[in-house]
């Protein structure tokens, strides 16, 4: 029996059909609310509103649940590594040997980008933002390799094009930080695994024999498994609208990079070390900071504990800060932030005040930490976050396309003046 939400408006009753998941999310389908009433819904943020069905990732914030089509967050991190994970959510399954063996191969091949891109790279001042270059270049790809109106009716163009962003971003990633070293770009080697390569790119200069940590490579490639997708998210949702469009892959993820950028969403990590930093300048008492938090009076904020989704714990938090305690003790590094921030871990795991309010570390503090143990500046994390990110757009925008999903319009309800009469300049 089908079951619908009804709402009365003008004594006249109407009737919507309540929409099922395969997890049992209940929603109310009112695709038809403004043909049928000539009413629409105001829902600020959208916090309220689905706006597609898909197959490709599960959140359950209150119970610490992530899925990649249908596979958890725990058994992907521990199994599987970042390329793997990355076919799954752009295919939907797991790849076979065979297929592994292609798509890694074809990804491994397809790292270098065109030598012209270094003249645009030349263009941007020593310190332009890493993410306004980032965004940059890989919009940029739209015009060194021009895609089809239809990319679905050329799925060997569409499949190469796939290759190439996912390739060529930790390179372009890689030389936006080297541009805002003013250093030398490193190119890519085919003997490196994927963490492995943007690692050398990042740090090898031409007076070493650097060779990437496999601790530390480890690491960031659980780091990008666990960033790879996060449902329905500010970034996320600006691929599947700019998409929406029929734009390229290439600009749809250029945006959905402007839109990670903003410090609401994929600047968390490095509000983690801001904190750090401002503990560390006041003389590093941590139990004055502690107290800071706990007052509601006070403008202090602990940043990377508790999550706005995550209503009991972050499951991707658990895994990596082993990931972490592994990567310090590997590094051996001496920094006092660091000392800093695994106090407050300690603390925050044992505290009642922030146990009984579930304000535990997420995984962007541990995440903060691991890249700041790297010596990766702060304007680069969201670059990395981009970089984990990266399969999940895909994945995104690929579903909507092919779902053949409208055109995204969103409503609005005027606040503005009513009409004016326009009077002519002299009479003003």
């Amino acid at each position: 029996m089908s079951e619908f939400a009804e709402i009365t408006l003008g004594g006249q009753s109407y009737k919507f059909p309540v929409v099922t998941g395969t997890e049992n999310e209940k929603a109310i389908d009112i695709s038809n609310l403004r043909s049928d009433t000539g009413y629409i819904t105001i829902d600020r943020g959208y916090k309220n509103t689905g706006s597609t069905q898909s197959a490709i990732t599960f959140l359950d914030g209150e119970n610490g649940i992530l899925r990649y089509r249908g596979y958890s967050i725990e058994d992907l991190a521990e199994k599987s590594n970042f390329l793997e994970v990355a076919y799954l959510l752009i295919y939907g399954e797991l790849p076979t040997q065979e297929q592994y063996k292609n798509f890694t191969y074809e990804i491994t091949t397809h790292t270098l980008v065109n030598e012209d891109m270094k003249k645009i790279f030349d263009g941007f001042p020593v310190n332009a933002h890493p993410m306004g270059v980032l965004s940059s270049l890989v919009c940029s790809l739209s015009a060194f390799y021009p895609m089809p109106v239809n990319p679905l009716s050329d799925r060997t163009y569409l499949d190469l094009s796939i290759v190439r962003l996912l390739a060529k971003m930790p390179t372009i990633a890689a030389w936006s930080y080297k541009n805002s070293q003013g250093h030398a770009v490193n190119y890519p080697k085919n003997k490196y695994s994927y963490a492995e390569n943007f690692l050398h790119m990042m740090f090898a200069l031409p007076v070493d024999d650097y060779e990437p940590d496999p601790v530390v490579a480890n690491a960031l490639d659980k780091l990008f498994i666990l960033h790879a997708d996060h449902e329905q998210n500010c970034s996320t949702s600006t691929v599947r609208l700019v998409g929406s469009s029929h734009a390229t892959l290439y600009s749809a993820i250029s945006a959905s990079i402007c839109a990670l950028w903003g410090p609401l969403h994929g600047g968390a990590n490095q509000k983690v070390i801001e904190m750090l930093e401002r503990i560390h300048q006041d003389g590093g008492d941590i139990s004055k900071y502690v107290d800071k938090a706990k007052d509601k009076d006070s403008d202090f904020r602990l940043m990377g504990f508790g999550h706005r989704v995550y209503k009991n714990f972050d499951p991707r938090a658990k895994i990596i800060k082993k990931a972490a305690d592994e990567v310090l003790e590997s590094l051996g590094v001496d920094d006092p932030l660091l000392d800093i921030a695994k106090q407050l871990e300690e603390i925050a795991l044992r505290d009642e005040y922030f146990v009984e309010r579930k304000l535990y570390p997420n995984v962007d503090f541990y995440s903060g930490i691991i890249y700041k143990a790297l010596n990766i500046p702060v304007n680069m994390f969201t670059v990395m976050f981009a970089m984990g990110r990266l399969p999940g757009w895909i994945a995104q925008w690929l579903e909507m396309r092919q779902n053949r999903e409208p055109i995204g319009r969103p409503r609005q309800v005027y606040t503005g003046a009513n009409h004016k009469e326009y009077q002519s300049l002299d009479k003003r």
